[in-house]
């Protein structure tokens, strides 16, 4: 009787330091700056349809404070106003928010940026308050 609750005790702890282990991971993940790596990017009309589609290189480099959107040879970056991160397995699946104010020099653009994680496939999501309904949207080809 006593090995059973001992090994009981065993698998408990274990799980435990299972289940420690992935959050403290997740934590890392959100704690620390990500870079997406695109290749193709839709931008999507307010009914939820795909208008066009390009072929180009984007970077975004996010972290709890900066926001760096680098679509082709133009670059916009601001400071992140509220930021959100939660991830179950890292780089795959989970989810983080993170609203900005970007500037490409001339304008400044107040944006919401969803990067969602679902069976290791992930996308960002683009939306700017100054262009109601529009979304821009690019799958990850690298995302670290």
């Amino acid at each position: 009787m006593k090995t059973t609750k001992t090994n009981i005790l065993r698998k408990a702890l274990l799980a435990f330091a299972l289940i420690l282990a992935g959050s403290t991971i997740s934590f890392a993940q959100c704690d620390k700056p990500v870079k997406l790596t695109s290749s193709v990017t839709s931008y999507i009309n307010d009914k939820g349809e795909v208008e066009r589609t390009k072929e180009e290189q984007t970077v975004i480099i996010l972290s709890k404070t900066e926001l760096t959107i680098t679509p082709g040879d133009h670059m916009m970056n601001g400071n992140v106003t509220e930021y959100t991160c939660n991830w179950t397995t890292p780089f795959k699946d989970g989810k983080t928010i993170a609203k900005a104010v970007l500037t490409d020099g001339n304008n400044d653009l107040h944006v919401t940026i969803t990067i969602e994680g679902k069976a290791g496939k992930v996308t960002l999501t683009f939306v700017a308050e100054e262009e109601a309904g529009k979304k821009i949207q690019v799958v990850a080809d690298k995302f670290e």
